[in-house]
């Protein structure tokens, strides 16, 4: 099984927590996405400010995407793999700022996320999520 997927698959049940990144006591999306990425590739590659909720909605910037950016590597829309970063626009028009870690692809395919209301769950890439990702990363990974 593939190890991002395994990491995020031990934070299921972590509750929601705004701005955290704890597993077992609180994250958020972004919470989620950083502890994963200690637990498999080790320090954070960047320290994060403080945000509120409506985060970078006023101003109407895509912080998370141009992150995803320096960070990791933007892949192809189709080019769907295991362990895949999900960036997110929940309404039209609006930035996107909810992430995910795609867990399994092709028939059954489901994807990791810290949802508020609902902590840290596996759901459904049904139609309605998939048509909301705007990019897919690849974390940087080493090769073994």
């Amino acid at each position: 099984m593939n190890r991002i997927v395994m990491a995020a698959r031990g934070w299921l049940g972590t509750p929601y927590v705004h701005q955290a990144s704890c597993k077992g006591a609180g994250c958020d999306c972004l919470g989620l996405l950083r502890g994963v990425w200690r637990e498999v590739i080790g320090e954070e590659p960047a320290i994060v400010p403080a945000y509120s909720r409506d985060w970078s909605e006023p101003q109407g910037e895509e912080h998370l995407w141009r992150a995803g950016r320096r960070h990791m590597t933007e892949k192809d829309p189709e080019d769907v793999a295991e362990g895949d970063v999900l960036l997110f626009r929940m309404r039209d028009g609006a930035v996107a700022k909810h992430l995910g870690l795609q867990a399994r692809v092709g028939p059954g395919a489901s994807f990791i996320h810290a949802y508020s209301g609902h902590g840290v769950v596996e759901s459904a890439f049904s139609v309605p999520w998939a048509r909301r990702v705007v990019a897919r990363f690849a974390l940087p990974l080493e090769i073994e």
